[in-house]
């Protein structure tokens, strides 16, 4: 029991570095990433005055690293609005979960939440259009373009989307699974049987009384 109250309370922790660490570029695909998951889980599981900063302060100290030391650009970006409205939206989205939540409802959310940062991002992308990408007019072709197209020089933005998909589905189901693992009851051990009381003696006549 004390060691599950420990795995607990060091996993969140353990959760963040091990994000962090993921988040270095080349790791993982273009869009393939445990951020979504991530968030969702924090939602459902961590504490909520945990779930209230521990995720989002991981994603601004290594946005801010990878701004300034790898991609050499300015710390803050126009985009990382659009992205942390959509972190918001999805610690919000498990927040409406329960750690015990069936498994299948868990992933659902996860997939969910990947879907609903696809949408918020590239909504966001056409409609303030911080790069001013040709592509993205203010109109419905460019909204659907945004979504599917993208701007030229770049992967399709589908191809994000299916990256998305996957790999949403993919950390919620480990995240969830290795939850519910943790919360799953010990098994009792077996009673031993309880030692035999000695027999009544039958009603009736003592022995005493049957000798006389």
């Amino acid at each position: 029991m004390l060691a599950g109250v420990k795995a607990k309370a060091i996993l969140p922790v353990l959760l963040m570095l091990v994000f962090a660490a993921s988040r270095y570029p080349g790791v993982m695909p273009p869009n393939f990433s445990a951020t979504y998951a991530l968030m969702f889980c924090a939602g459902v599981f961590f504490p909520p005055r945990l779930a209230a900063w521990l995720p989002l302060a991981t994603l601004l100290v290594t946005d801010l690293l990878l701004n300034g030391l790898y991609y050499h650009a300015p710390l803050l970006s126009p985009e990382m609005l659009g992205n942390y409205l959509a972190y918001a939206a999805l610690l919000w989205l498990g927040r409406r979960f329960r750690p015990g939540s069936p498994f299948l409802g868990l992933l659902g959310g996860g997939i969910l939440g990947a879907l609903l940062f696809y949408l918020v991002t590239n909504t966001f992308a056409w409609l303030f259009n911080p790069y001013h990408n040709p592509e993205y007019t203010r109109t419905l072709a460019g909204w659907i373009i945004a979504l599917t197209k993208g701007t030229a020089g770049y992967p399709q933005t589908w191809e994000f989307f299916r990256n998305t998909l996957i790999s949403g589905g993919l950390f919620s189901g480990l995240f969830a699974g290795a939850m519910k693992l943790l919360d799953a009851p010990e098994p009792k051990e077996a009673e031993e049987p309880a030692d035999e009381a000695p027999a009544a003696e039958p009603a009736g006549e003592t022995p005493q009384e049957a000798k006389a």
